[in-house]
């Protein structure tokens, strides 16, 4: 279960909030659209059949290198007679994702030794970051611990104020100080005001930055420079947020700030709004990171811990099935 063992809300109230999220999941997973949703149950499988389930795993951002990989196991398969129809090729399609994706379903778990635990949230403009950063607040707090703010990004005007209404929203502190000031110095202010107060957990924005753009990239490294001067294991949590319907380029930017920094969990956002959720699949065999939590809307119970068994019902579930 998400969060530390202390402190859980209770039991059953949570448990009514996870469902409800898993629910949303599987009806807005590549919403409108579906990879099988309108082949006929019984269809044989022949050369055109797994032509067409190709087509609509490269389209969906699976990735050339990850459908090549399932469709030559679904090849070998139907060589050996072990598939028959569409059913078993459905089947077969939906054990072979979750081979992928089962290994990556690890939910965030905050080391309440480590206080404050210090979570780095990075990405690029655009990507839901300062969003992520309010509703994990709000999961966080609502799981019985006490959350800091630190508005690291201090190059976009806007920035400070949106986290600012995220803290507010939350009833939770934000360490800020103004537009242009040196993000390292605020997220080691940050830090330092945290162990004075007893804060659990402190939760860092940085500057929205193009994966390209080496001297930001440079600057992120200075900024865990800074905070391990006050704690050599901080940051403890890497929480890179990617845009799902980027596409391939989500991928790369996973790669550059992987080796950039050190990316120890990631969240998918938007799988709501595009038809190319296959790339958190892509993702998940490439580098083998936790996927912390997904986005499937704009509403504050949108966002949850990533659940393979969902995400993957979702995908394969009939065109018909549209999100409520």
């Amino acid at each position: 279960m998400f969060g530390s063992r202390a402190n859980q809300p209770d039991e059953p109230a949570a448990k009514s909030a996870e469902g409800g999220f898993l629910a949303r999941l599987r009806a807005r997973v590549n919403r409108g659209t579906s990879w099988l949703g309108d082949l006929v149950p019984g269809r044989r499988i022949d050369d055109e059949l797994l032509e067409e389930l190709e087509t609509r795993l490269l389209a969906a951002d699976v990735g050339v290198e990850v459908t090549g990989a399932i469709l030559g196991e679904l090849h070998r398969k139907v060589a050996r007679r072990e598939l028959a129809d569409v059913t078993a090729l459905l089947a077969a399609l939906r054990g072979s994702l979750l081979e992928i994706l089962k290994p990556v379903e690890r939910p965030l778990v905050v080391d309440r030794a480590k206080k404050p635990y210090v979570v780095l949230v990075v990405g690029v403009n655009g990507s839901g970051k300062t969003t992520t950063i309010g509703k994990l607040a709000r999961r966080l707090k609502q799981d019985g611990m006490k959350v800091m703010l630190a508005a690291g990004d201090t190059f976009r005007a806007a920035a400070v104020e949106q986290l600012t209404i995220w803290a507010e929203r939350n009833q939770v502190p934000v360490i800020a100080q103004a537009a242009g000031a040196d993000p390292a110095a605020v997220v080691f202010d940050a830090l330092q005001a945290a162990r004075a107060r007893g804060i659990d957990v402190l939760i860092a924005d940085t500057a929205g930055r193009l994966h390209t753009q080496s001297h930001l990239m440079d600057e992120l490294k200075k900024v865990t420079r800074v905070l391990k001067r006050l704690d050599p294991e901080a940051p403890h949590e890497v929480l890179l947020v990617l845009d799902a319907s980027l596409g391939q380029n989500a991928l790369r930017q996973a790669e550059q700030f992987n080796a950039a920094i050190g990316v120890s969990g990631i969240v998918i956002t938007k799988l709501d709004g595009t038809a190319r959720g296959g790339i958190l699949i892509a993702i998940a065999r490439r580098f083998g990171l936790p996927i912390r939590f997904v986005g499937v809307g704009e509403e504050i119970d949108d966002f949850g811990p990533f659940q393979a068994e969902a995400f993957v019902e979702g995908l394969l579930r009939p065109a018909t099935g549209g999100a409520p």
